[in-house]
């Protein structure tokens, strides 16, 4: 059904319902047809009369989407109807409606009144980032700083995750102001980035260049740079913290994966004690090793091939050196299919040591164990981010030293554009000798960046950085 282009009487609006091959649904299709081609209020209200009068009064979800319509065109007396409306009609609303409500009041002169359905919100769920992130906004516009980092900070507590946007946006609203409390609470954000291992995008890195030399008698200036493989940076001459672990820190860290992680609650849910026990007498047999694989997720690197031949590749890459390696396998691979030929996997099992797990196990605490074991040199081959594991280790110091391990320790491999034969289709990003992560020395920022914005994680860091220093 095509909007009309003006409001409608009631008969017109009748004819238009009976001719709708569904009427009980013609109202919801309407609306949702007036959002999509972002039809005049005024034609849209008309519906909304013209249901109220013959119903008595509106449901739900056909005010929330007229809502939406007026969030749209900050229709800001509108939305203040539809609440007084709602708040009349409904005991509570869902997450949905606050959503928009507060969306559309924080774009406007009453965006006070969004912290007001915030704080209701509040009562009876944690409220959305969407609803946090346009109250912060809506408080920055207005250079109230101070109630922007409150509300950040609570929903940090409630682990509602800031989009960088939001991040980005502190540091665009606190251009040219003073305060040694506002700089505190930016470098904050930057050791959350740090902390998190988040590389921010161009436009973001450039946000925080500019906020750093418009700090009024600061003298900081930024430049872009590459850092040399030794971890020196070219423009200020300062060494880049080192990605290796001290021997007391990988110990600790190592004691506290195998506790937490490996023997805590989450690992045996997938893989019986019994494999594990077995696993970890094989390994003890044949430590050390040089290099660990989840052969499973290697198998997948390239889509259009045998999963053995992917597995193939990444074996023969890594076994050049003579480096003693180590697949993790699952029982499955040892049944001749069309995925898995009996000859391919014969002849890596001549150059590597597999161990073949369930079908339903659990790959990353045994990669993670037989990496540890082996020492410090270990590194290991995965695509995953073992995003779950970090979540084990419960305070923030073994976390990060966690996230520093695997920076240093998980080997990339990539596909190669054109391969001259067949032993080099892959080639593999080694480890940096620097750690790729927000660092600071206090008269110097070293930021690491992205060209663009990824939503999803990455084990790829960043080649270019950032580096801002105070003259």
């Amino acid at each position: 059904v095509q909007p009309p282009e003006k409001p409608l009487q009631a008969e017109e609006w009748n004819k238009l319902r009976e001719d709708f091959h569904l009427p009980e649904i013609f109202e919801e299709v309407m609306l949702n047809n007036m959002i999509r081609c972002n039809s005049p209020i005024d034609v849209a209200k008309s519906l909304l009369t013209h249901v109220a009068k013959r119903n008595g009064d509106i449901a739900y979800n056909v005010l929330v989407k007229y809502l939406t319509l007026c969030v749209r065109q900050g229709q800001v007396s509108e939305i203040r109807d539809v609440y007084d409306i709602m708040k009349v009609r409904f005991k509570i609303l869902e997450s949905g409606a606050y959503n928009l409500l507060i969306r559309g009041l924080s774009n406007s002169d009453q965006w006070r009144m969004a912290l007001t359905l915030l704080e209701e919100a509040k009562k009876i769920m944690i409220p959305s980032r969407t609803c946090y992130e346009s109250c912060i906004k809506a408080a920055s516009r207005h250079q109230e700083m101070k109630l922007a980092f409150e509300l950040y900070h609570e929903m940090l507590a409630k682990d509602v995750v800031p989009t960088l946007d939001v991040l980005q946006s502190f540091f665009n609203f606190s251009r040219g102001m003073n305060g040694a409390e506002l700089q505190k609470q930016l470098f904050g954000i930057l050791l959350y980035l740090r902390e998190n291992q988040i590389y921010p995008h161009k436009t973001f890195m450039q946000s925080i260049k500019l906020w750093f030399e418009s700090i009024p008698g600061g003298n900081w200036r930024g430049n872009l740079t590459k850092i040399k493989d030794s971890g020196q940076c070219p423009v200020c001459k300062q060494q880049l913290e080192d990605s290796n672990l001290t021997e007391e820190e990988y110990s600790n860290l190592s004691e506290r994966i195998i506790r937490d992680v490996i023997h805590g609650t989450d690992t045996f849910r997938k893989t019986s004690p019994k494999e594990f026990e077995a696993f970890q007498t094989f390994v003890e047999n044949r430590l050390p090793f040089d290099i660990v694989i989840d052969g499973l997720n290697v198998s997948h690197i390239k889509s259009r091939k045998m999963q053995c031949e992917n597995l193939s590749d990444a074996v023969n890459c890594l076994a050049k050196e003579n480096a003693r390696l180590l697949v993790l396998g699952r029982k499955h691979m040892l049944m001749n299919s069309s995925n898995w030929k009996r000859e391919i996997m014969k002849e890596m099992q001549n150059k590597a040591d597999f161990f073949f797990a369930e079908n339903i196990s659990e790959d990353d605490a045994f990669l993670l164990y037989a990496t540890l074991q082996s020492g410090k040199h270990c590194r290991f081959v995965t695509r995953d981010f073992l995003r779950d594991h970090k979540a084990c280790l419960s305070d923030s110091v073994t976390r990060h030293l966690f996230r520093k391990w695997q920076r240093g320790h998980q080997i990339v491999l990539k596909k190669k554009k054109k391969k001259k034969s067949f032993s080099s289709v892959l080639s593999q990003q080694p480890a940096f000798r620097y750690d790729c992560v927000v660092q600071t020395t206090g008269d110097t920022w070293h930021i690491p960046y992205k060209d663009v914005f990824e939503e999803k994680y990455s084990y790829q860091v960043p080649r270019k950085w950032l580096c801002i220093q105070q003259k």
